[in-house]
């Protein structure tokens, strides 16, 4: 049984991918590419939404209301095609004050597509107050 997810409940699963397991301080995302996500006629799907499953399952890891991307360091490393199921494992590595740094890797069965560490910062109350 998952967690309860506490951040960016409105975020569209079918762009950004499910959550499939949340423990604390570690989320697993699934991103299901289709079609929409290409970025030419050869069946590559854009890395933008790769990454904003990256971002989705670091944000998840922290799992706090108000957690917002404050930087990334990523690398990707192989191509996904439309169609393709990326399997994103984040984790909480540093936690100091409101920081927290999360290591996230994508996965494409065995091939790692894509890995970084994302910088997220826990704020009092939401970005837009």
């Amino acid at each position: 049984m998952l967690m309860e997810i506490k951040t960016h409940l409105a975020v569209n699963n079918s762009l950004c991918g499910k959550v499939v397991s949340l423990s604390d301080g570690a989320a697993t995302v699934v991103l299901e590419t289709t079609q929409e996500m290409l970025a030419d006629n050869n069946g590559l799907v854009h890395g933008g939404f790769i990454f904003g499953a990256a971002d989705y399952a670091a944000m998840v890891a922290v799992n706090d209301p108000y957690v917002v991307l404050g930087s990334a360091d990523v690398k990707f490393t192989a191509p996904v095609r439309a169609g393709n199921s990326v399997t994103l494992e984040a984790r909480v590595v540093e936690s100091k004050n409101k920081k927290r740094i999360v290591s996230v890797e994508g996965k494409l069965a065995e091939i790692t597509v894509l890995s970084g560490l994302l910088t997220c910062i826990v704020l009092e109350k939401s970005i837009l107050d």
